[in-house]
């Protein structure tokens, strides 16, 4: 039986990469992607809805988002979904992110930013879930 595991976005980072290290000293980066989708009611409104995504990058490519990545920041994210789970204070909790096989920065507005790129819509801390 063949399956398939892929997942591709472009949108927004919400807020700077976070960046840490395992024990074994992986760096970890935890990105806030947003992506915006975008209709007409059956009233013929204009209607918006923004889907955020909780992206994980490893190793050396973990390290370069911290350095060339910001708040703001446009990127194409390539990886797999995966889903986490655990048990706090009896509660079953769980998150699905998308592990990031490779990640391209595409417009501007962050660190070392080359490519001019339109100012992003504002993105308030309390509207990122996670």
């Amino acid at each position: 039986m063949a399956s398939l595991n892929k997942v591709m976005l472009i949108g927004n980072l919400g807020r700077d990469p976070e960046i840490r290290h395992t024990q074994a000293g992986t760096a970890v980066a935890t990105l806030s992607v947003a992506t915006n989708e975008r209709w007409n009611t059956n009233e013929g409104e204009k209607a918006e809805r923004t889907e955020w995504h909780r992206v994980i990058a490893f190793g050396k490519l973990a390290e370069i988002c911290g350095q060339h990545l910001a708040k703001g920041r446009t990127v194409y994210v390539e990886g797999r979904l995966q889903t986490q789970t655990w048990e706090k204070d009896g509660d079953k909790r769980s998150v699905t992110e998308i592990v990031a096989g490779s990640v391209q920065f595409l417009g501007g507005n962050g660190k070392n930013a080359s490519t001019p790129a339109s100012e992003p819509p504002p993105v308030r801390d309390s509207d990122i879930p996670f």
